[in-house]
């Protein structure tokens, strides 16, 4: 009999845990998680969540899932009959986290039936489901159904669905499979994971988005991030971990066997919306020329505080220097660059372009400046000490950025997310084209960078109108 009392207990208070904790105190009260927030709010269709253990990104999930079977979804078009799938590593991680995520947030009411592939399913959180159907406020019925990467791609073939949901990182076969479930729908991706298995195809096609995909997002979240975790238990976390294994662990960071060149690079903080730079601040363009390999040239302009932007780019492979040298100019022309008095363009070269093109007749310089383009490959090509320049414009003695990289320049961007530290401590030489032409272009400005000339009174005029418009918008 006092089992049985203790156990009436435990399901009372389970019941009362479930009304507290349901979906509708989901970031309603006092306490928001932003970045879950964010995420709900992203409108791409292909969407993840790189995140270290408790920094709430499973919840994103969960909550995204039942938004979507519901048709309640506060930020999307809802509709009626939705069906969609939850993909774990395997049935027993889908019991312990996914399933268990999904029934912590739906409400008993809201479910029309369960099938179970293991266990009773009037007490599914102790077995192994197979589908939930769920009532759709439209009046019909929205089924999400669970999957396991353990049974094999055959498993994911033939259903159309409305979402995907990947708790944790897929096997590429299978990730490529749910991509073509949701591909008569327009369906949606979504995945919340932490990076433990260093640099795998979703490092690549979604952090590095190397497919330049409209259709991409991602966010990192971090202890920090979640404001129901303490201080206390933040600091005990951190302090029961190696450095190695914090950043995933906490920070939801890829890692490989060697460390980044450019750890201080922050999309954050260095990656920046375009806006019309005044003529003022124009400089010049760098250029790292290639034939089969990617030509990189991107154009570069300095404020009044010696602040570096980096604000156009043109990235491409398997051209002529007619073609490169064409759009070049067509871009110069949009952004009204600055050019001599018989409209040749500056920039700087590698070196390397002052040796002859396969032709034999003239080097890459003079053909560039056959079409109008007048470079100067007088540039300062020391790997090391380029390196050492660009993480000084990364990150200076107070901690601040000297440099900022417009948005459009995704190819940069790549590449600084991207260049791995390799043996003898020398970079990886791979896909590093735009980096050489930004160690040229900083290599070309004076050492003493941060320390600014004295600005004119037209300079501070200028300057505190130009700020004046911009916070205006």
């Amino acid at each position: 009999m006092r089992e049985i009392i203790e156990r009436i207990k435990e399901i009372e208070l389970e019941q009362l845990r479930r009304k507290k904790d349901n979906l509708s105190s989901y970031n309603t009260g006092k306490k928001i998680h932003k970045k879950q927030v964010a995420f709900h709010k992203c409108k791409k269709k292909n969407r993840w969540v790189f995140g270290g253990n408790r920094s709430g990104k499973t919840e994103c999930g969960a909550v995204e899932c039942i938004y979507f079977a519901r048709g309640i979804h506060p930020y999307r078009e809802n509709k009626d009959n939705v069906f969609g799938w939850v993909v774990s590593l395997s049935t027993q991680v889908q019991r312990d986290v996914a399933q268990a995520k999904i029934l912590h947030y739906l409400r008993e009411d809201w479910i029309e039936d369960i099938t179970m592939l293991s266990g009773k399913k009037d007490s599914p959180k102790y077995g192994v489901i197979d589908q939930i159907k769920i009532k759709n406020v439209f009046g019909g019925t929205s089924v999400i159904g669970f999957k396991s990467c353990d049974q094999g791609r055959e498993k994911f073939q033939g259903s159309s669905l409305d979402f995907v949901w990947f708790d944790e990182e897929p096997p590429k076969d299978i990730y490529e499979e749910c991509k073509m479930r949701v591909l008569d729908k327009n369906g949606d991706i979504f995945g919340t994971m932490t990076p433990l298995k260093g640099l795998t195809f979703i490092y690549d096609e979604i952090y590095l988005n190397s497919f330049n995909s409209k259709k991409v997002w991602y966010e990192f979240m971090e202890w920090a991030d979640n404001p129901f975790l303490s201080k206390k238990e933040v600091k005990e976390l951190t302090n029961s971990l190696s450095e190695d294994q914090l950043e995933s662990r906490r920070y939801g960071k890829f890692r490989s066997g060697t460390g980044l060149v450019y750890p201080e690079f922050d999309e954050n903080l260095h990656v920046i919306d375009p806006f019309n730079i005044p003529n003022d601040w124009q400089d010049i363009i760098s250029i790292d020329p290639g034939l089969n390999n990617p030509l990189s040239a991107h154009w570069y302009a300095v404020d009044f505080d010696s602040n570096v932007y980096v604000v156009a780019e043109h990235f491409e492979g398997g051209k002529d220097i007619e073609y490169h040298s064409k759009k070049i100019k067509e871009i110069s022309k949009k952004l009204n660059w600055k050019s001599d008095s018989k409209g040749r363009l500056y920039a700087l070269i590698d070196s390397a372009a002052n040796q002859k093109t396969l032709a034999g007749v003239k080097s890459v310089t003079e053909t560039f400046l056959d079409y109008g383009i007048l470079v100067n490959p007088n540039v300062n090509k020391n790997m090391f000490s380029g390196i050492e320049r660009v993480k000084s414009y990364l990150k200076k003695d107070n901690g601040r950025p000297n440099i900022f990289i417009f948005r459009n320049c995704v190819n940069l961007i790549r590449e600084l997310k991207s260049y791995w530290w390799g043996e003898n401590d020398t970079p990886k030489k791979y896909d590093d084209h735009a980096l050489d032409e930004l160690r040229y272009y900083l290599m070309s400005k004076p050492e003493n960078h941060q320390k600014a000339p004295p600005k004119t009174r037209i300079q501070k005029d200028k300057e505190r109108l130009f700020r004046k418009i911009q916070n205006e918008r």
